[in-house]
């Protein structure tokens, strides 16, 4: 009898104990070397496959792990190299994939002392600039953006996906590797040299798909997973989508031979795309029915093609709250009466990239809380209960169903969820606390008249370098081993230090540097009522960078204050202006695993009440600069079009909510990076921020052709310092980037900063790099104080 399978789309890298981090850190570094590192990935790729063999999946996928990035491991197996990264063809070496990703700084070598790839003597001294980076569709996983040109050939540069199969078939595991689609890889990508329709490029790649499609075949796969998400999204302005993919999947049918294909969608529903969807020549779909779970009812309405397997995710991959195992059942059983057991996948709704390794790590975790959570391991066994259900009958699993609606009873009937006044505060809102109490032409001339800054004022984004010893000195403090009082000396010291930093470097807004906090979201959940936190919960935001989200699990509120007395104590130093620095209430809503038993817009606006009272108690104590960071305003905008309208409103209302009860000279920045900000520019300009600050270096100024279109009327801080490489670019760089700006905005709107904070840098990199920054904003000074 055939049954139905349990599967996984992917399964975090990162390692339990962030084995993957610390070794891709100590390659970096040169502390080790690349067969060490190779060595490190292995391993953990061997125990992944185990834990998901050992948990009853009978489909579990390999190519899913990355020292980096899934998308740049893609663009080098299809050789799409850039040419400054000096690749002449052949095998692309890890040493310059990772230069692809960091940027290059000048010549550097590995542990052996081999000069690595795109840092041969010759190089500047500003080195190679790195690919772009931006967001995964609505996560807060970043990619590396391919870069594409007209003309554009590729070729089979990397076997990754065929190494890492054979590896796992070698130790015993059969596995589905996964490829990015080709059609879904093109649009990734980003045009260069001039615009045109990506998809054009189409016909050059398929090609290569083909081979690596034939060299699975003959090692041996049964099934390969092929990730098409833009097959569940809006399609885009050049080229015909549906066309694209009836095109490609005749392409790579033809050379899959009896290999089976499954197309994988995820975060969004198939709608207008659901009949070019069945009608591909492939043996399985997979659907999310955890972000659209209305699909179901409309495939099988529709008609399933004979001989197509369902995959059906029904376990959340993006949220860390427990299944409702009985409830996932009855969408499953429909499609069982439908199909037949034989014809069905049961499947997390994505990838587990996005949610934490292993809730079994959480020992100190509130037990009442902890029973209401599932992580990527437990996940796992979540998928292999449905399949065993479906396969057997609920009566088979009937222990784990009743553990199941126990945990999910007990969370909805808890008083913790639930705060009366939290709840009277937000039904007692009113249109005009959410609006400032003049417009910024007049609000700039009081706030120049507060500050007195020059044209082209210097800044930072709010972090400065987390140090080993700032990093320890927390460490001691949750340990036990420092008292609060040696605690507050100590971080108070390092204040002092990064505000005499700035000075000497000639910045005009200071900011404190943040040495006591660990996280942007994380510090102020801390504070707040309503969060929870786990030791273990990492998760991967972008190469080596990982960052563990909060839970918020119920009413959001702020018992006191929670960054007045660090932020005044650094205004105490110095007659500069010092930035009072918060993150904004969207973003701490995106980037925390948020309640789902009550609307986002609900839970956004609690979060912007008391990001409000933290603003005012800041105002009050003197801070004329506040600074409400909202990086993930963009990233939570519904990956369709027709919902746009909904969270814009509740998003943009959430940030003025949290900003518009200050006085007229008090200014409000606010900081976005890694965002296209086109289509929402109007919206952006209704956040009614001051100065708004945006990542700009990495893409050359291109994301200020929004603003220039929409004749954007406050002022603005584009990037001129690409903070997520490695590299000090050179003042002339940033003078050019300035002088570009400059071009097609008011000078008078202009201000200088790097893209993003400087938490994840060095000070041999930071300190040199501001002073070039400082110099270059001094020569654009000259240059219009000339002109004008």
């Amino acid at each position: 009898m055939l049954l139905a399978v349990a599967g996984n789309l992917g399964f975090p890298r990162i390692g339990a104990g962030r084995e993957l981090k610390r070794a891709t850190e100590a390659y970096w570094k040169g502390e080790l070397g690349e067969d060490a590192l190779l060595a490190v990935g292995r391993e953990l790729r061997l125990r992944h496959w185990g834990l998901q063999r050992d948990a009853g999946l009978g489909a579990i996928p390999s190519n899913d792990f990355s020292f980096y990035d899934q998308v740049l491991d893609m663009a080098c197996v299809v050789g799409a190299v850039p040419e400054r990264f000096g690749w002449e063809g052949g095998p692309v070496p890890l040493a310059t994939a990772f230069a692809m990703a960091r940027g290059v700084s000048g010549p550097t070598r590995g542990a052996g002392g081999e000069v690595r790839p795109g840092t041969e003597a010759g190089v500047a001294p500003s080195g190679v600039p790195a690919m772009e980076m931006t967001k995964w569709f609505d996560t807060n996983y970043h990619y590396i953006v391919p870069e594409l040109h007209r003309g554009q050939r590729f070729e089979l540069a990397s076997k990754k996906p065929v190494d890492e199969f054979r590896e796992a078939r070698e130790a015993g595991f059969d596995t589905r590797p996964v490829l990015i689609g080709p059609v879904s890889l093109l649009l990734l990508g980003k045009a260069r040299g001039g615009a045109f329709d990506r998809l054009s490029l189409l016909d050059t790649l398929l090609p290569v798909y083909q081979q690596l499609l034939a060299e699975l075949r003959e090692a041996g796969a049964a099934w390969v997973q092929v990730d098409e998400p833009f097959l569940a999204l809006d399609p885009p302005p050049e080229g015909s989508l549906h066309d694209a993919y009836r095109r490609a999947y005749a392409a790579l049918r033809e050379a899959a031979g009896n290999l089976k294909l499954l197309v994988a969608t995820y975060f969004e529903g198939l709608r207008e795309n659901l009949e070019t969807a069945l009608a591909l020549p492939v043996n399985g779909l997979h659907l999310d029915l955890v972000r659209a779970p209305e699909q179901l009812d409309q495939v099988l309405a529709h008609g399933v093609p004979e001989g197509l397997t369902l995959s059906l995710g029904v376990v959340d991959g993006r949220n860390v709250w427990r299944t409702d195992l009985a409830a996932a059942l009855e969408p499953m059983e429909r499609a069982r009466k439908a199909l037949g057991s034989h014809r069905l996948q049961v499947a997390p709704s994505c990838s587990l990239l996005h949610v934490p390794v292993d809730l079994s790590l959480e020992t100190a975790l509130d037990p009442e809380l902890k029973g209401w959570l599932a992580f990527a391991r437990q996940k796992l066994d979540e998928v292999a209960v449905l399949a065993r259900a479906l396969n057997e009958g609920r009566d088979a699993v009937r222990t784990a169903l009743e553990a199941s609606r126990s945990q999910v009873e007990a969370r909805r009937s808890s008083a913790r969820r639930e705060n009366p006044q939290v709840q009277a505060r937000l039904v007692s809102l009113t249109s005009e606390q959410a609006r400032r109490r003049s417009p910024h032409t007049e609000r700039r001339s009081a706030q120049q008249a507060r500050l007195g800054l020059p044209p082209f004022p210097t800044t930072t984004i709010g972090s400065f370098p987390q140090t080993g010893g700032i990093r320890r000195l927390r460490a001691r403090l949750r340990r036990g081993e420092l008292d609060e009082a040696a605690y507050e000396t100590a971080i108070k010291a390092e204040i002092e230090r990064v505000v005499r930093l700035q000075e000497g470097l000639g910045l005009d807004v200071l900011v404190h540097g943040e040495p006591e906090r660990n996280d942007m979201v994380e510090y102020f959940g801390e504070q707040l009522e309503g969060f929870a936190f786990t030791e273990h919960g990492w998760v991967q935001s972008y190469g080596s960078r990982y960052v563990k989200p909060p839970i918020i699990y119920g009413d959001v509120w702020r018992p006191a204050p929670m960054t007045v007395r660090w932020i005044t104590y650094a205004q105490s130093l110095t007659d500069r202006p010092v930035k009072g620095m918060l993150t904004g209430p969207v973003t701490i809503l995106q980037w925390s695993f948020v309640r789902d038993d009550q609307p986002r817009s609900e839970t956004c606006r609690q979060i912007a009440l008391a990001i409000r009272d933290e603003v005012l108690d800041l105002e009050a104590a003197g801070i004329g600069v506040i600074q409400i960071d909202e990086p993930a305003f963009r990233e939570g905008l519904p990956l369709r079009r027709a919902d746009w309208a909904g969270y814009l409103r509740w998003a943009s209302e959430s940030f003025r909510l949290a900003t518009a009860g200050v006085r007229d000279e008090t200014q409000i920045h606010t900081h976005m990076c890694y965002s296209e900000f086109n289509d929402i520019i109007d919206a952006i300009a209704g956040l009614d921020a001051d100065v708004i600050s945006i990542e700009a270096s990495r893409s050359g100024m291109e994301l200020l052709d929004a603003f220039v279109a929409f004749r954007y009327p406050n002022e603005i801080g584009p990037g001129v310092y690409d903070i997520h490489s490695p590299r000090v670019p050179g003042r002339e760089e940033m003078e050019h980037l300035l002088r570009r700006a400059a071009q097609v905005l008011d000078p008078a709107q202009l201000w200088v900063n790097p893209d993003c904070g400087l938490k994840t840098r060095s000070y041999d990199e930071v300190t040199p790099s501001l002073r070039n920054l400082v110099a270059a904003a001094r020569v654009l000074r000259e240059e219009v104080g000339a002109e004008g």
